[in-house]
Parts: structure tokens; C-alpha cells; sequence
């Protein structure tokens, strides 16, 4: 492997850490828009594994903004991340599968609003989380004129708990 290749092979995985990173703030924060332009047109997700639904990016969008109304407060933490690169004998291709592990504590709308006991009111950083939910993500991304896009997202959810 060139240096020329090594450096564009620490890029790729760089663009596709920030991909995956801006599909967590993008849920966290209900940038709808920003969560749809993370994937490809024909772009799918499939939340079956958790509960969810399936099916194009978009119509999943509208579906988690919906679903999400229940628990403002969110915080995906997304590790373990494995990036496979396509190989086309010693140079990196135009695909990318990610392995990546999450943890997302949420808070009820109700829990939010009120914050948690001892805590002042209307301070929903304080509020301690009723859902809890861990497992693991898998991405298959596809390189495109704009940089790396999100072609399927599944959610394979391990456990929950609500405390």
C-alpha cells in the first residue's frame, strides 16, 4: 500500500466516522432534514429490531420524528465502531460496512418537563432517564460526489430497561 493509498484510506474512515456521528446528533437533536440528506436517494432504515419500522429514509424520518415526540431528551452514544472498507486489491472502493454499538438514554416528555426528584424544575438535563436501550447499529455506506451517504441503517437492539 502507497502512502498516497494509506492517507486516502485514514480519510475515508475519518468522512465515515463523522457520517455516523452526525446520524446520532441528527436523531438527538430532531434535525429531520439533516438525518435525511445523511443518506443515499434510495437510502433505507429498518428499526424492526427495536420495535420500529422499515423502509425509505424519509418515511422512516417522519415516522422517528412522530415517535420521538415522546422523549425529547436523547442521547445516542455510538462506540465500538467497526469500518470495513471494500478492498479492490489494495485500494479502498466505493463501499463501507460499519459494526457500531449504542446506548441511548431517553426521558419522557413528562419526566423532561418536570426534571427528577430534587432537581428544579424544568431543567430536563437533570432528569434521570425511564428508557434505557442498548445494542448495535450496521451501516452499509456507498461513496458518493458528496462524500459518503448512508445506504441502509438496522438497528439490532440487544436490551432495554426502564428504571
Amino acid at each position: 500500500m502507497t502512502q498516497r493509498v494509506a492517507l486516502a484510506t485514514v480519510m475515508d474512515r475519518l468522512a465515515i466516522d463523522a457520517v455516523i456521528t452526525g446520524y446520532a446528533v441528527a436523531v438527538d437533536d430532531g434535525a429531520w432534514a439533516d438525518y435525511g440528506a445523511l443518506f443515499t436517494p434510495d437510502g433505507r432504515a429498518d428499526y424492526r429490531g427495536a420495535g420500529g419500522v422499515e423502509g425509505p429514509a424519509a418515511e422512516v424520518a417522519r415516522w422517528l420524528e412522530e415517535t420521538m415526540r415522546l422523549f425529547p431528551v436523547r442521547q445516542h452514544l455510538i462506540v465500538n465502531r467497526r469500518i470495513d472498507l471494500e478492498d479492490l486489491g489494495g485500494y479502498t472502493g466505493d463501499r463501507a460496512e460499519v459494526r457500531a454499538d449504542y446506548l441511548n438514554p431517553m426521558c419522557l416528555a413528562r419526566q423532561a418537563a418536570s426534571g427528577s426528584a430534587g432537581s428544579p424544575p424544568g431543567r430536563p438535563g437533570t432528569a434521570t432517564p425511564d428508557f434505557v436501550t442498548g445494542g448495535r447499529y450496521t451501516f452499509a455506506l456507498d461513496r458518493a460526489e458528496a462524500g459518503w451517504l448512508i445506504r441502509t441503517v438496522t438497528v439490532h437492539e440487544k436490551w432495554r430497561r426502564a428504571p
